[in-house]
This record gives C-alpha cells, structure tokens and sequence, in this order.
C-alpha cells in the first residue's frame, strides 16, 4: 500500500497469436513503476543482463527442456490410470493413450515456427517432456512462458490438468527444467561463431571436451555461485523436494545433489 500502482507494459516485440483462438494474443510485458523498471521484475533483470553482456560482445542463447504431469482435473490422480510401469521412461504405449494432448501442443509449436523435435514420456508416471530449437535466451524465456500457458490449456481442453510442479507427486521424480546455455558472437540469425566451443580441443578436462576458455570460466562461475543461485532456480518450498529425495520408483530423482561438472554424466 505504500507504492504506487505497477504497471505491466507490453512488449509488442514477444506477440503470440493462440493457435487455438486467433481472436487471442499473448505478450509478455515488463513490470513498471513511476516510469521505471521494476528493477526485481525477473524480465526487467535478464533484458539488464542482455544489455552488460551485449556491452562485451556476448550474446546469450538457452535452450530448456520443459517436463509436465498430466493429472485428473482436481490434482489427485495420475490422468492415466494404466501408467503403472516400474520404469516408465520413454514407454511408448503411454505416450499413445495421451497422443491427442501431445499432439496438438506439438503442432501449435511447428504452426508457431519453434522447430518442435523431441516428445517423450519422462521418468516419472503421468510425466512427459518437450523439446524444441534454441534460441536467443529473452525469447527463449518468453516461449517457456507461453508453453506452460499454452500446455495448460490444451490439457483442460482435453479433460485433464497440467502440472510443471517440481515435485508434485511423493515418491516420483519431479518436474525439471535442464538449461542449455551457449554464449555467441552476435544475436539470432546473425551469430557465427559460439564463443563456448572451440576448433581445436585443447588441454585440460575441458579442452578434452572442446570446451573454451570462456565455456571454461563460465562452467566455474556457475559451480562457485551454485549455492546462491539456488535461490533463482529453486524459487518454492516444494522445490527442495527433489533436492536430496529419498529414492524414487524408477530409482532416479534426476535432481543435482552435488555442486560438480562432468563431460556427459548426469549423476
């Protein structure tokens, strides 16, 4: 009460027409107050960050990997009953009996031009995955917005609840969000050169892996800020439910328990 009214001024640039509902556009907006950006607003803090690292030459694209449950309308059921295997990853029978759902999200995605290439049903009962092309990390961002949105709405549509929880059912592995981060030379379709990859492999654990010195740098910024950082990526109590989580049914949380690096083991 002791602030002024918080404005949300859209950004015409992010404009998504509803595949579903053309009448409907989606934008994202940046929080404002008094005239200025709302300095905590997370938008408001990545378009900062863009501008520091545009300052240097660098140029940030992510890619995410988005994981969802499909549930019973009220929250309290797996929406499938007969997703009941031991090790359900990638089973391709439960994949089939939510088809329609999948589907339709996928074919919105290839309407909207996001190179959709991968769908699959995740670790967990009830959970599957989405993938599509990375991009520039503010559009990235945007796109995980409106696909949680859009994901939502499809499963209502079809009678069930989405959920991008990070925990949401005891017991199971959680909901998570793997972030491929690279750093390039010039923003979208004009970068040339990704500043993390290297010709030559060099010496060293991370030239082995064709890693440069600035990947290099960037992978120990990450593993000495890795704490704090917990506090941006793990923003709920129901977040540290999968931090450290008994054993799961399938055997796997596929959480980080430890601050480390490897070339490909996601242990």
């Amino acid at each position: 009460p002791a602030h002024p009214d918080m404005l949300a001024v859209p950004d015409p640039s992010s404009v998504i027409q509803l595949p579903w509902n053309r009448e409907v556009a989606w934008v994202a907006a940046n929080c404002v107050m008094e005239g200025q950006d709302v300095a905590q607003a997370p938008r408001n803090v990545l378009r900062r960050l863009i501008a520091e690292a545009a300052d240097e030459g660098m140029h940030v694209k992510t890619g995410i990997e988005a994981e969802f449950f499909l549930l019973t309308p009220d929250g309290k059921e797996l929406s499938d009953p007969y997703d009941t295997a031991e090790k359900p990853c990638y089973d391709q029978q439960a994949v089939m009996r939510r088809y329609d759902v999948v589907k339709e999200i996928c074919d919105y995605m290839l309407e909207l031009g996001w190179g959709p290439y991968q769908n699959d049903h995740e670790d967990a009962n009830g959970q599957f995955e989405m993938n599509w092309d990375f991009d520039d990390v503010l559009v990235t961002a945007d796109k995980h917005s409106f696909f949680k949105f859009m994901t939502e709405s499809v499963a209502e549509k079809h009678g069930y609840r989405a959920t991008f929880m990070p925990k949401p059912i005891e017991g199971m592995t959680g909901n998570g969000c793997h972030a491929h981060i690279s750093v390039w030379d010039a923003p979208g379709e004009k970068s040339k050169k990704n500043v993390f990859a290297t010709d030559k492999k060099g010496d060293g654990p991370t030239g082995e892996l064709g890693l440069s010195e600035q990947g290099k740098y960037f992978l120990g910024g990450i593993m000495k800020h890795a704490s704090a950082l917990a506090a941006i990526t793990n923003p709920t109590v129901n977040s540290y439910k999968r931090i450290n989580a008994p054993r799961t049914i399938s055997g796997a949380t596929w959480a980080p328990n430890t601050v480390t690096w490897t070339g490909n083991n996601r242990t």
